[in-house]
């Protein structure tokens, strides 16, 4: 995967932009459920689009995030963040796309799955929970 299509995904869900907190070198891709509201958003995917190898930090349920990486050696605690939640993915071409993907999204649905109800309400979560 490169990184205009990490970007792509990322982007892709209700709510998501893109912020620069940590500079210009890192994305940190956020969700938020009021517009305007970018101080109450909330995380769910950071990477340094420019590094190689292209790598992400992603939010991932603790049980998985230990069988991801016992299964998958690109996929690590992730640096500098909480190793419980949250695993460093290497994009090297190792792992499939539709995998990424999947990973990506089921950080988004953590991330939402802890605004209020009304948050989600506006993001039209909801919908999206019951695929």
């Amino acid at each position: 995967m490169d990184a205009a299509t990490l970007r792509r995904i990322c982007l892709g869900f209700p709510g998501a932009f893109e912020d620069f907190p940590f500079g210009p070198e890192a994305s940190v891709f956020k969700v938020r459920s009021d517009v305007g509201q970018e101080q109450d958003a909330k995380m769910f995917a950071l990477s340094a689009l420019d590094a190689e190898p292209l790598s992400v930090s992603l939010k991932c349920e603790p049980a998985l995030a230990v069988q991801l990486r016992a299964a998958h050696p690109e996929i690590t605690g992730a640096w500098h963040m909480n190793k419980t939640h949250w695993n460093g993915v290497r994009l090297d071409g190792a792992l499939p796309d539709a995998m990424v993907r999947d990973m990506v999204e089921d950080s988004y649905d953590l991330v939402v799955a802890g605004l209020s109800r009304r948050q989600q309400e506006q993001l039209g979560w909801a919908r999206l929970a019951g695929k």
